[in-house]
C-alpha cells in the first residue's frame, strides 16, 4: 500500500509550505476600525496604512468601515461594536464624564485644532465673533460648533441674546449663506471648504473663516481612539496600530497626493483634486500647528487638554470633568523623531 506515505509526504509538504507563506490574517490580531464619516481625504493615512501593508507588518489584521459621524465614533467603541477609529475627543469627553469604565481612550491625535468655524462671506462686514451681534447665525442644533456657540460668544463678551441662531440641516448651510438666508453658518471647516469648492465657489478668497480656537475656545477635535479593553489586554497592539498610522501621517503630511492614491483605491468615485484640497486644507488649518510641530504629530499639551475638559463641561454640563489620563494615554506613541514631519518612520 502506498497511500499513507504518499499523504504523509504531502502533509509534510504542505507544513513546509505553510511555514514559508507570511502570517495569515488568523495569526494576526484583528481591528475593527470606524472612520467619522465617508471616505474623504483626510482619511488617507488610514487608507495608506492599510494599502502599505504598515497594519500588517505590525501583526495587525485592520478592517476599516466608513463612519456616521465624529461623535458617532465614540459610541461604536464604546458598544464593543468597533475596536478602535477615528473620532471627536469632545465627544470622548462627555462619554468619559458619564461613563468612564466603557469610553474609550484617545491614543494618537490628529486634529490638533478644532475644525469649529464660523464661516460668511468675505463682504459680510463679519470680521470676528464680536460682529455677530445683531446677526442671524445658521447651523444644525445637534452640531457641536452650534452647541459650543454660547462658550464662543461668552468668552468674547457678546450676549447671546443678540444673535439669532437659526436650526438647519447640514447639507443646506453652504448654499444658505450664499442664498443671504444667515449672516454667518457654525461648520466643521474641513468639510465646508470642500461644500464650497463643488458649488463653484472659492473658499479661500470669497470667504472668512473665523475660527473657534482662535478666539477663546482652543480645544482639540479628532484623533485615534481605542477602547479600554483592547489597551489593556492588547497593548502591543494598540501601539502597533499607532506605529502604522504615525508612518502613514507622515508620508500624507509631506505629500496628500499620496492619501487620497489610496482613497481612490477603494473608492473610485470621489473627486480626487477636491479631496486633495481638503487634506491640504485640513493639513494647514487644524493639523499642523506650533504645537504639532514641538511635540510631533500625535500628541497634545496636557495643561491645554485640561483647559478644554473645562470648557466642554462647561458647555454641555456636565457633572463630572474626567481627568486628562482618563482622556489620553500618549504611551502607545513613537519616539517624538518618527513623529516629525519630513522623518517618516521606518
Amino acid at each position: 500500500m502506498t497511500y499513507r506515505p504518499l499523504a504523509r509526504a504531502l502533509a509534510l509538504a504542505a507544513l513546509t509550505l505553510a511555514a514559508a507563506l507570511p502570517a495569515a490574517a488568523a495569526d494576526k490580531v484583528p481591528i475593527r476600525f470606524t472612520l467619522d464619516w465617508v471616505y474623504q481625504g483626510v482619511h488617507g493615512p488610514f487608507l495608506l496604512a492599510k494599502e502599505k501593508g504598515y497594519f500588517d507588518a505590525e501583526g495587525l489584521d485592520v478592517t476599516i468601515d466608513q463612519g456616521e459621524g465624529s461623535a458617532a465614533t465614540v459610541t461604536r467603541i464604546a458598544s464593543g461594536a468597533y475596536d478602535a477609529g477615528f473620532g471627536d475627543i469632545n465627544a470622548l469627553i462627555q462619554q468619559a464624564a458619564s461613563a468612564p469604565d466603557t469610553a474609550p481612550v484617545m491614543v494618537y491625535q490628529v486634529y490638533n485644532a478644532a475644525p469649529f468655524s464660523v464661516l460668511t462671506k468675505a463682504d459680510s462686514g463679519i470680521a470676528s465673533v464680536k460682529d455677530l451681534s445683531g446677526r442671524k447665525v445658521g447651523g444644525p442644533a445637534s452640531a457641536a460648533a452650534t452647541k459650543l456657540l454660547p462658550l464662543l460668544l461668552k468668552v468674547n463678551a457678546v450676549d447671546p441674546a443678540g444673535v439669532e441662531v437659526l436650526n438647519m440641516q447640514a447639507n443646506l448651510q453652504e448654499q444658505m449663506l450664499l442664498r443671504g438666508e444667515v449672516d454667518a453658518s457654525l461648520v466643521f471647516n474641513v468639510t465646508s471648504y470642500v461644500n464650497l469648492l463643488s458649488q463653484g465657489q472659492d473658499p479661500d478668497e470669497g470667504f472668512r473663516w473665523i475660527d473657534f480656537s482662535a478666539n477663546g475656545l482652543d480645544l482639540y477635535s479628532n484623533g485615534v481612539m481605542v477602547s479600554r479593553r483592547l489597551a489593556t489586554e492588547k497593548p502591543e497592539a494598540v501601539r502597533g496600530l499607532v506605529h502604522a498610522i504615525n508612518r502613514a501621517m507622515i508620508e500624507v503630511a509631506a505629500d496628500p497626493a499620496r492619501g487620497v492614491a489610496a482613497l481612490t483605491a477603494v473608492e473610485p468615485l470621489v473627486n480626487a483634486e477636491a479631496e486633495t484640497a481638503r487634506m491640504r486644507f485640513a493639513l494647514d488649518r487644524v493639523i499642523e500647528t506650533e504645537e504639532t510641530g514641538r511635540l510631533g504629530f500625535g500628541d497634545l499639551d496636557d495643561t491645554r487638554l485640561e483647559r478644554a475638559i473645562g470648557s466642554i463641561a462647561e458647555a454641555y454640563g456636565l457633572e463630572r470633568r474626567p481627568a486628562v489620563a482618563e482622556v489620553f494615554d500618549r504611551s502607545f506613541l513613537p519616539e517624538r523623531g518618527e513623529r516629525t514631519a519630513g522623518e517618516a518612520s521606518q
